[in-house]
């Protein structure tokens, strides 16, 4: 059964993939979009995030390759970079730079409106979808509000030309954070839907810089990406210490540089941004940035609270209705969740079409549920860790043992599994799929090859027994030496290993 019109909200990623699914199955897939959409890859008023550095986790990136056939191959073709993060990236650990090997992740890096004009040339060669411009939804149109055949029946807007209407057999909310759904729904008699929600504080700044020509760029550049993880020292040291550091490549030979903190106030202009960087306490990291030229001013966003607003829970949800993306759930954007979860609810969006051929209760019930186990996967490892601090704020702030618990075991057990990932390639592939919401953290916790390959670590740690050297110094540029098949048998590290990479910090 197809359906006749289907309304978008929103023409963002959550919006485009959740269009591109629907243009299988409706006549007519009308996209309204706010703004005035940039012909390139440009920022626009809509999306201040895309001023930062955004990941597409490889469940994210299937998923929109199975919404539009050869999205990757056109990022790539648009300037894209597909790079293995451990090869390709510098990380800087708890204990210093970590050793450089082959791994089972790959990644696309690019900018989010590179990502978006791709997303967006795509949805347009659809011959279903219509993409409307300039167009400000100010309503929907609903009957039975709040009872068991209540339904919204189209949405209300403004253009410049004045107002309309336009009616709809779907309604997809993809209007992000602000969404003003809820607020609409009430007024049409719906309870408004619970919230679960968890602000950990965070606070992140980025600027835009051009790398240095290639020839001109330092010998020890052999990475494309830098990351610098916060201190677990509990001693004296400057605050940039505390900070999640980002050198991210994108297109066109440029980097944004970010850095962002649970709970700190964040530099905002280009002195003290510079400043900062400086004090991260990788000194590559200052340095690197130094090196480059900047091209934009200084970019902050406190916006960060995980808010997930439960329709799942209402007794009677409203038919002809859906949310996706930041609308429905959005995360904490330190741990890159959003777009692949906006396109995973896109094609169970398009799944639960199939199985019921119409947009009534059933549809929106069955959606609503698998919509529920699918955002359960992001959701916890967002807890996880912001659940750690005592100055969170929500409804999902854990008891005070629970915060000191996580706060004491988060960082050690993250350590053992990124040292056990050296030499394990069960651990590094299991917390790959993880990272890439490809495993849930419940499945993760439940597997016990998983936790036997980290202990056999530590017992060979204890033993002086490990074989691939981590903990590099990171006061001297992270070593380039690769160690993907090092096995120390030979008494002595691998082709190309230089002093430096052997002083421990």
């Amino acid at each position: 059964m197809r359906g006749r019109t289907a309304v978008v909200l929103g023409g963002s990623v959550a919006g485009l993939c959740a269009a591109g699914v629907l243009a299988e199955h409706f006549d007519e897939v009308v996209v309204l979009e706010r703004d005035r959409l940039p012909p390139d890859a440009q920022h626009r008023r809509g999306v201040p995030q895309s001023k930062h550095p955004h990941f597409l986790l490889n469940s994210g990136r299937r998923a929109i390759g199975k919404i539009y056939p050869g999205f990757e191959e056109a990022l790539i073709a648009a300037g894209g970079m597909h790079l293995m993060p451990s090869m390709d990236a510098a990380y800087c650990e708890n204990d210093g730079w970590a050793p450089r090997k082959q791994g089972s992740m790959t990644m696309v890096y690019s900018s989010r409106v590179l990502i978006e004009r791709v997303l967006r040339e795509r949805a347009r060669a659809l011959p279903a979808v219509d993409i409307r411009e300039g167009v400000t939804v100010t309503g929907l149109r609903c009957t039975g509000g709040g009872t068991a055949r209540g339904r919204v029946e189209g949405v209300e807007y403004r253009t410049a030309d004045g107002d309309g209407h336009l009616a709809a057999d779907l309604v997809v909310d993809a209007l992000g954070r602000g969404s003003s759904v809820a607020d609409w729904l009430g007024a049409a008699g719906w309870a408004a839907p619970p919230e679960r929600t968890l602000d950990a504080k965070v606070t992140y700044t980025s600027r835009w810089y051009d790398l240095p020509p290639a020839g001109d760029r330092p010998a020890s550049w052999w990475w494309k990406h830098l990351v610098v993880t916060p201190t677990q020292d509990t001693g004296d040291h400057p605050e940039e210490h505390e900070f999640l550091s980002n050198f991210f490549p994108i297109e066109g030979d440029r980097a944004i540089v970010c850095m962002g903190s649970w709970g700190l106030r964040m530099p905002r202009d280009a002195a003290a941004f510079e400043a900062a960087a400086d004090r991260v306490r990788a000194t590559a990291f200052g340095r690197a940035t130094r090196a480059c030229t900047p091209t934009s001013e200084v970019h902050v966003t406190r916006s960060t609270g995980n808010k997930w607003r439960r329709y799942d829970l209402l007794d009677a949800p409203p038919a002809g209705l859906v949310c996706v993306g930041d609308s429905i759930c959005a995360f904490n954007p330190f741990y890159a969740q959003g777009m692949s979860s906006a396109a995973r609810s896109a094609l169970i969006l398009g799944e639960t079409f199939r199985a019921h051929g119409g947009t009534g209760p059933a549809f929106v019930r069955a959606f609503l549920d698998r919509q529920k186990t699918s955002l359960d996967v992001p959701w916890m490892l967002a807890m996880a860790r912001d659940q750690a601090y005592d100055f969170a704020t929500g409804t999902e702030v854990a008891p005070a043992w629970r915060r000191r618990l996580a706060a004491r075991l988060s960082w050690p057990v993250f350590n053992a599994i990124n040292a056990a990932s050296r030499e394990d390639a069960y651990v590094e592939r299991t917390f790959a799929e993880v990272f890439n919401l490809d495993t849930s953290l419940r499945e993760m916790a439940a597997d016990p090859r998983f936790w036997f390959g980290i202990v056999c670590y530590k017992v060979r740690q204890r033993l002086g027994r490990t074989v691939v050297p981590g903990g590099f110094d990171e006061r001297r540029d992270p070593p380039g030496t690769d160690y993907t098949g090092y096995t120390g048998r030979a008494g002595a590290p691998p082709a190309g290993t230089g002093r430096d990479d052997l002083v421990q910090a």
